[in-house]
């Protein structure tokens, strides 16, 4: 018997703070690494474009991993739950659109972390950045097509 997913939990005491940076970790459904294919990476890139540009919230740093995506981002208008459905809708959609397919395309749920006043935002970024070189995909970060950060 597999163990119960525990999202629900993720949900209890999140606060949305506009200004704030948050970071968020959010994993593909079953783990699939379907970001190996970059072309589907860039229909999610495309939709954390149209966030910022909407003014909702602005990409500090992301990456986008083979089955997951971390994302640095700096909330300003409506809710961090409102930001993340609206990512993860419109992304399984063209995603879906593109493969053929139907259904959950992201885990329910994401994690997320508000980043505290006085952090080194720019080391956080170079962490999240840094995932494709700590897990052997790449040599050189330049390398990997599924990244970028305001600071570089």
């Amino acid at each position: 018997m597999s163990p119960r997913p525990k999202s629900h939990r993720l949900r209890r005491g999140r606060y949305s703070n506009p200004g704030r940076a948050y970071l968020i970790t959010t994993v593909v459904h079953q783990r699939r690494p379907l970001f190996r294919d970059w072309r589907l990476g860039r229909l999610v890139v495309a939709e954390l474009q149209q966030i910022q540009e909407q003014g909702l919230a602005n990409s500090l740093a992301w990456v986008l991993m083979p089955d997951h995506l971390h994302w640095l981002l700096q909330l300003h208008a409506g809710t961090l739950p409102q930001v993340m459905q609206r990512m993860k809708s419109r992304s399984t959609l063209r995603i879906n659109q593109r493969l053929g397919l139907r259904g959950a395309f992201w885990q329910s749920g994401y994690h997320d972390r508000a980043v505290r006043d006085g952090e080194d935002i720019q080391h956080i970024a170079r962490y999240i950045i840094a995932n494709p070189l700590r897990a052997g995909l790449v040599r050189r970060i330049g390398d990997y097509p599924l990244w970028d950060a305001i600071w570089l």
